[in-house]
């Protein structure tokens, strides 16, 4: 399992682009779309809305269980992705392409988001 080197990782299992116009996309790592197995559902946050990085902003729900979707970072919703609202496979089967999660214009970003190597290291854990 390869972590894009370019993203950030949480250690809720989020990953985070490079802000582009202050604008980053998040979504869950191969590694949590492995764990929870076939994701049949997601909750996704409103466009608008304020998250707040750590808390929980949405769900996750799989064949296995129902998981708590967390913000990697604090700000507003600016987009959400429909495709995957309308076929939550996709976060099984691209978890770092057609499968991310959100938009968010960051306002805060916590100190202890991990580089790829530092996740890769703490999922294997």
């Amino acid at each position: 399992m390869s972590n894009p080197q370019q993203l950030r990782y949480s250690k809720e299992h989020e990953w985070l682009s490079a802000a582009a116009d202050g604008v980053s996309t998040v979504g869950i790592t191969e590694h949590a779309a492995n764990a929870l197995g076939d994701v049949v559902f997601v909750q996704l946050p409103e466009v608008g809305a304020t998250v707040t990085a750590g808390e929980t902003c949405g769900e996750l729900e799989s064949t296995k269980s129902v998981s708590d979707l967390y913000a990697p970072v604090s700000g507003e919703v600016t987009e959400v992705n429909e495709d995957v609202v309308n076929d939550p496979s996709l976060v099984n089967s691209a978890p770092f392409e057609g499968g991310w999660l959100f938009k968010v214009r960051v306002t805060d970003e916590p100190a202890d988001l991990l580089s790829a190597d530092e996740y890769t290291a703490f999922s294997a854990g």
